[in-house]
């Protein structure tokens, strides 16, 4: 008789072992599956969480070379040229410069809040931009534009200004007037008009911890406008930093060697790093999830093959007779061996196709449950940071400031499972896989089986 015909009776014939098997590995099969289905999952979630926040890469002052020189705390500066070159990247998607100084308002015009400086009562501080669009606060839409156009790079040279909608109200200004403003230095006696470009809303009034500026009082202007205002004549102007976005999150390495090349010791004082602070506080929750639900995968697939290894090996001594018999009648070795693998490898099948119909949407139901979890203890320990006080860095308290939750990124607190072709193919090697180790390791018993001992004296 045919062993694929055997196969099948022998099934047929043997229905509550068949039935074990089959609820063994459908367990197995929804379990893993459901693994696997929640890894895809969490990496698509990621991937759009990616490409929402973008590759930020700032270059920034190295804090820890600064202070393990040994000498004061000389902030290096950057030149602008110096800059441009790495923004010219082919990786770079846009760029931005960092700068501020302080600058005094001239001509009638008078701040919102109190000075900085009680000898100058219209001192504040003003940002230096190449392109106000791509500040995070204006990316992220906490800031608005009201009136007016943003700063870009064609007005690199220009001496344009945005000022807050409270310090436009209280002096009365436009799109279009001209703003004259004093430089840092009170011995300095220039000024300069610049063009009111925009005004924009800044929806905080808390001061700023380390300047105690008033918010409303926050110029932002061309860094080389800022840098002229000030005295740097002649020469690039020098940045205190620069933000970098990337078109590609992976050519993170890549860029940083492009930069390396391109500004050699300039970039003695500073680091590159990918902002990935916003990505991870999202991400987070799922991370967790994936972890745990890979660990369970592994460990149902080991546990599972374990226990069919153990229900075919008994199957095999329960059947010492029938192999016998058929190896007694000239059947080969490797036929019956086959029979075994065929009738596994059946209810594999089987329980494989069940496991499809079944796992996408408990998959779902339970993924979303434990992603839920995960990014409610998320947020709640996001809540529960604590600002430092006004004036105070916190660092002398003992918070770190790499703590402070990313405003706009919340936790993904849900995943979409999707069944593909993927996921198939995945569960499919699997599972069969895993059929035929459970298969091999009783084959050697079928291999020293002895038609003769078996029937004369039954072993």
């Amino acid at each position: 008789m045919n062993f694929l015909k055997r196969a099948g009776l022998s099934l047929w014939a043997r229905k509550g072992r068949t039935l074990v098997m089959l609820a063994t590995f459908l367990v197995m099969s929804a379990m893993v599956l459901g693994g696997v289905l929640i890894d895809d999952a969490t990496a698509r979630a990621g991937e759009q969480a990616k490409r929402k926040i973008g590759a930020d890469v700032t270059l920034d002052i190295d804090m820890d070379a600064l202070t393990g020189g040994g000498g004061g705390l000389q902030a290096p500066q950057i030149s602008a040229d110096i800059v441009d070159k790495i923004g010219a990247s082919p990786l770079v998607e846009s760029y931005n410069y960092d700068s501020f100084n302080g600058v005094e308002l001239t001509g009638g015009n008078k701040i919102v809040g109190k000075s900085m400086d009680p000898s100058r009562p219209n001192f504040t501080l003003a940002m230096g931009v190449l392109d106000s669009r791509l500040m995070p606060d204006f990316a992220s839409g906490e800031w608005k534009l009201l009136a007016g156009k943003p700063l870009t790079a064609a007005d690199k040279d220009r001496d344009a200004v945005l000022v807050e909608e409270r310090l436009a109200k209280k002096n009365n200004l436009h799109p279009g007037d001209k703003i004259k403003l004093g430089p840092n230095d009170p011995g300095s006696k220039g000024t300069a008009e610049f063009t009111l470009r925009g005004i924009y809303r800044d929806p905080s009034d808390k001061p700023d911890p380390e300047y105690m500026q008033f918010p409303a009082d926050r110029l932002i202007m061309p860094s080389h406008a800022l840098s002229r205002l000030n005295g740097e004549q002649g020469g690039s102007t020098r940045l205190g930093g620069a933000t970098f976005k990337l078109k590609d999150p992976a050519t993170f390495d890549a860029f940083r060697s492009w930069a390396g090349k391109q500004a050699g010791s300039a970039l003695d004082g500073f680091k590159l790093g990918i902002n990935d602070k916003a990505l991870q506080q999202m991400t987070g929750p799922m991370s967790s999830v994936s972890s745990s639900a890979t660990a369970a995968m592994w460990l149902i697939g080991i546990a599972g093959a374990t226990v069919l290894a153990l229900l075919v090996t008994l199957a095999v001594k329960q059947r010492h007779k029938e192999y016998g018999v058929l190896l007694a009648m000239g059947e080969k070795k490797g036929k019956v061996i086959a029979q075994q693998a065929v009738e596994i490898v059946a209810v594999a099948a089987l329980a494989i196709g069940l496991s499809c119909l079944i796992a996408e949407p408990l998959t779902q139901s339970a993924g979303n449950a434990l992603v839920s979890n995960e990014a409610a203890a998320e947020r709640k320990k996001i809540n529960s940071w604590t600002p430092p006080p006004p004036g105070r860095t916190g660092v002398d308290q003992g918070l770190d400031p790499n703590d402070q939750p990313v405003e706009g990124a919340d936790p993904i607190d849900e995943i979409t499972v999707r069944l593909d072709t993927g996921a198939l193919s995945t569960i499919a090697g699997t599972g069969l896989g895993i059929a035929l180790l459970a298969t091999a390791i009783p084959a050697a018993s079928v291999l020293r089986l002895n038609p003769k001992s078996i029937l004369t004296k039954g072993k």
